[in-house]
């Protein structure tokens, strides 16, 4: 069936509520905007679903959501697994209440008891959840740091991650098996609790996943020491952050906390930010300016999901806020945890540090300092829990923290999935630690770095929206494969991974080997001088990513060979 055809099937089909008719009416003059919404299906990819909300076969929508529930409901009976239930979270963005309700009764129409929390509760919280409950799956109701228009739908599975191979692609291919909006199945809220198939949940989850974070402080008796010196100016973008992060922060001793007030409750349009992403320095405006008033030492913000954490910190020989990528906070976080466990005889045997191929080569250095093995998984905080897991199973190793590049990490194993609540936690614990021992959190950067190299990384994306997008991305990607560069400007490429061909190159030898990763459409050249790049397609915005990275002998040394390897790929391109 055509765009044009779908079209007029969801306007003209009883199926469809009318509200959704009249909002697809008012588009009936704007051929675009109708082969936008209807040229294909919001596709269901590895994490979910994402889109902009409206009607139509490619947005976010209660038809849209059901269909996905139906493919996972179908999937999850295929695995015996309809008994266990499905827990369910949402966070503050338009229809996400509603979008979580219609998950939570089409799988009770299925014969899956749906566990929905009572309110807006963090993705992390939901892993931890469904673990709690023992689940199949869970799903949450999301678009993490998108903008206001879009909304998400994010699967995980029974071990508490997003899902992994070979499960990703066979709850896909269920999904795409439902071609009729007809065969999807869903009951009254009345009817489903009738029937014990949905069942609310909230205080109970929250208490015991409380009690799991404080698992993973070191030094109690520090916070307790600094706790009427130590300031922090917080916001959580309006998201789901707001309750959990002040509770923690607040039972762990931490009397400072301030909270930006226009930032502070749910709100769907975001206001005061123009993208509700902790990478952007414009979303910082308002945390700022109450740091300065209140003259704090740590400003921190949660994303709307509150799975990623960015922070600034006093430089008080300058006097102003600095900015901290989330290499650097994951780094000031990891090395802390590894050197206070160590130390204090806390540390696990067989200790294990997990990160992505694009995160800060700090990571190694700083394993390899504490004798921690370390581990570089694909990119998506999927698979640093799916190493979890697999630790689990084998015995070989006791996972102790885990980060990616994008600003989240995870300290324990509560959650399978990057936790923004434990990251502040944790975070503020090592913010405490500096404070008692006379130094800022910048100065501790410094710290790092002057021991274990000045590492800086960045990225650079281009974004191409549409049909045509999609194909210039294929382009530029197949350009990369099919003709590898020999150098960036003058930085030579030493090896070419190709993740999706699971072949890895060294070019001055000319050997062949295996990447030794799952399959997937990333390319990564490592470079002379310490520095790399590392190209792929978005797997949730129509752009293409790339991550670069390089180890200076100071900031600024840093900072121009950044400049440099990203000029000089653009002049590649």
């Amino acid at each position: 069936m055509g765009y044009k055809e779908q079209y007029e099937f969801w306007l003209e089909d009883s199926y469809f509520d009318e509200g959704t008719k009249k909002e697809l009416q008012a588009i009936k003059d704007d051929e675009k905007e109708i082969e936008d919404r209807f040229y294909k299906e919001l596709a269901f990819g590895t994490g979910g679903l994402r889109g902009v909300i409206g009607a139509g076969t490619n947005r976010m929508n209660i038809y849209t959501v059901r269909k996905a529930t139906q493919g996972l409901a179908n999937y999850i009976k295929k695995q015996g697994g309809e008994a266990k239930g499905v827990a369910i979270a949402y966070d503050s963005r338009r229809k996400s209440p509603e979008f979580a309700d219609e998950a939570a009764l089409c799988l009770a129409a299925n014969g899956i008891k749906a566990y929905v929390f009572d309110s807006l509760r963090p993705t992390p919280e939901l892993s931890f959840a469904l673990r709690e409950l023992g689940c199949i799956s869970g799903i949450v109701i999301t678009a993490s740091h998108n903008p206001p228009e879009y909304n998400g739908y994010k699967c995980y599975w029974e071990d508490g991650a997003q899902v992994t191979a070979p499960k990703d692609k066979e709850i896909i291919t269920e999904v795409n098996n439902v071609t009729d909006y007809h065969d999807v199945k869903t009951m009254s809220k009345d009817e489903a609790v009738k029937a014990g198939l949905y069942q609310v949940i909230g205080k109970e989850i929250d208490d015991k996943y409380m009690v799991e974070l404080k698992k993973q402080i070191i030094h109690p008796e520090i916070i307790k020491e600094v706790a009427d010196d130590i300031k922090i100016v917080y916001s959580p973008f309006n998201g789901t952050g707001n309750l959990p992060v002040r509770r923690i922060l607040d039972e762990i001793g931490f009397k400072n906390v301030y909270v930006v007030p226009e930032q502070e409750n749910p709100d769907p349009d975001f206001t005061t930010l123009d993208y509700p992403n902790p990478e952007d320095p414009k979303a910082f405006k308002l945390a700022l300016a109450l740091a300065k008033e209140k003259n704090a030492d740590i400003v921190l913000a949660t994303d709307p999901d509150a799975d990623r954490l960015g922070i600034y910190a006093l430089d008080t020989k300058s006097g102003e806020y600095v900015p901290f990528t989330g290499n650097m906070s994951g780094m000031l976080i990891a090395e802390y945890i590894l050197r206070e466990r160590t130390a204090t005889g806390k540390m696990p045997e067989n200790p294990a540090l997990v990160t992505t191929i694009v995160t800060t080569n700090m990571a190694r250095a700083i394993a390899e300092d504490y004798n921690v093995r370390f581990i570089e998984v694909l990119t998506g905080f999927k698979f640093i829990g799916e190493q979890i897991k697999l630790f689990e199973q084998s015995g070989s190793n006791n996972y102790v923290f885990g980060l990616e590049e994008s600003y989240g990490c995870l300290a324990g194993t509560h959650a399978r999935d990057k936790d923004a609540v434990v990251a502040v936690m944790c975070l503020c614990e090592m913010a405490a630690w500096c404070k008692k021992n006379g130094k800022t959190v910048w100065d501790q950067m410094i710290a790092l770095y002057e021991k274990y190299g000045y590492f800086k990384e960045s990225q650079y994306s281009i974004t191409m929206k549409g049909i045509d997008g999609a194909k210039q991305i294929e382009e530029i990607m197949n350009k990369l494969r099919s003709n590898p560069p020999k150098n960036f400007g003058e930085l030579k490429v030493k090896e070419f991974r190709d993740y999706d061909t699971d072949k890895k190159v060294d070019l001055e030898t000319g050997e062949e080997g295996k990447t030794g990763l799952p399959q997937s459409n990333v390319l990564y050249f490592d470079l002379t001088n310490d520095s790399w790049c590392c190209a792929r397609p978005s797997g949730t915005e129509p752009k293409i990513k790339f991550y670069m990275g390089v180890k200076g002998t100071g900031l600024e040394d840093a900072e121009a060979k950044l400049a440099q390897l990203t000029e000089d790929l653009k002049a590649y391109l």
